[in-house]
């Protein structure tokens, strides 16, 4: 809590000493327009998140069932951990460095920018630094996936709308089905998937049909979106 605290406060000041402006330009207070596309982007999200495992059912057969040991200080915990870790990623990202790239080299160059940095930062959050295959693998979906969501802040002037797309699908993937091995999740494997063989064309579809439809699926709603001008 302290950390979002902290990461508010630099951003207030980041914003005032650039632009005299303060933290309405991040669009954080909530109205009946934000809250209706944050409703259609974290659902359409999340959803389009859990086809990565739906997927994986069904080419390589994978049972999943509700994990036992689940209370509700546990999911409550996770979310508020996921929800952490998004609102501190989108803060960096796409807050105040972003309003004030948009102010001084324009939407277009400061969407790239804000991209970039996302991208790299996944990089050592990933722990992939080094190995230029995984590199390359985590820097193209993280970078396509920072354009839409820089592009759903210049085109709203909100963060709530961003931020929704990256929770829905970071809860998915790394809360409610076991991404990786670690940590809790709502669904765990029910057993060690059998071995199958699958074709080079269910492979991709199981990698890549996620990540392609969360990007061009958001990006078209938020295109919906009135363009806001620039506070």
């Amino acid at each position: 809590m302290l950390q979002l605290i902290g990461l508010l406060a630099i951003s207030w000041f980041l914003i005032w000493f650039f632009e005299k402006g303060n933290l309405s330009v991040l669009g954080l207070t909530p109205t009946k327009d934000r809250i209706k596309y944050f409703s259609i982007l974290f659902i359409v999200s999340a959803i389009l998140s859990a086809t990565a495992f739906l997927l994986r059912m069904y080419f390589v057969k994978e049972e999943y069932t509700i994990t036992q040991s689940l209370t509700s200080k546990s999911i409550l915990l996770e979310i508020w951990y996921q929800f952490r870790t998004v609102l501190t990623e989108e803060l960096l990202c796409r807050g105040a460095l972003l309003y004030i790239l948009v102010k001084k080299i324009g939407k277009g160059k400061a969407v790239i920018v804000s991209s970039i940095i996302f991208a790299v930062l996944h990089w050592i959050n990933a722990g992939v630094w080094g190995n230029l295959t995984q590199m390359f693998i985590v820097f193209t979906f993280t970078f396509a996936m920072g354009l839409l969501l820089a592009y759903s802040y210049t085109r709203t002037f909100s963060m709530l709308l961003p931020f929704a797309i990256h929770f829905g699908w970071n809860l998915t993937q790394n809360y409610i089905f076991p991404d990786t091995i670690e940590g809790n999740h709502i669904f765990t494997l029910a057993a060690p998937p059998p071995s199958v063989t699958i074709s080079y064309l269910a492979f991709f579809t199981m990698l890549l049909v996620p990540k392609i439809s969360v990007i061009f699926i958001n990006y078209f709603i938020v295109k919906q979106h009135r363009q806001v001008e620039v506070p």
